[in-house]
C-alpha cells in the first residue's frame, strides 16, 4: 500500500460503511420505540414514562437526518477519491470502496 491514496480510499470506505450502518440503527431505533410507546398508551403506562419514551424516540428521530447528510458528505468524497484514483481499480481498497459506493448509492439518494 505505498500508494497514499490507497489508504486514503481505504479510511473512506470505512466511513461510509459506519455511515451507513449508523442511519440504519437510528431508523430501526425509531420503529422500535414508537412500537414500545404504542404498547405503553395501550397497557396505560404512567404519562411520564411515555413523555420520557417519547423524548427518546424524537432524538432518534432527529438524527437521521443529520446522518444522511454526513452519509451524502462521506460518499461525495468517496465517489471523488474513486474518480481520482481510477488508474487503481486494480487493487483491493479501490474495488471495495467501488462496492461500498455503489451499495450506498441508493440511501444517498434517498
Amino acid at each position: 500500500m505505498a500508494d497514499p491514496r490507497l489508504r486514503s480510499l481505504k479510511i473512506q470506505t470505512g466511513v461510509v460503511k459506519r455511515l451507513a450502518k449508523e442511519k440504519s440503527v437510528y431508523e430501526q431505533e425509531v420503529v422500535k420505540q414508537t412500537a414500545h410507546i404504542e404498547k405503553m398508551k395501550a397497557d396505560g403506562k404512567d404519562e411520564y414514562d411515555i413523555k420520557k419514551q417519547t423524548e427518546v424516540l424524537e432524538e432518534s428521530r432527529m438524527m437521521i437526518p443529520d446522518c444522511q447528510r454526513k452519509l451524502k458528505d462521506a460518499h461525495a468524497k468517496i465517489m471523488s477519491l474513486l474518480d481520482e484514483s481510477h488508474e487503481l481499480h486494480e487493487t483491493k481498497e479501490y474495488t471495495d470502496a467501488k462496492e461500498q459506493a455503489d451499495l450506498t448509492q441508493s440511501i444517498v439518494n434517498a
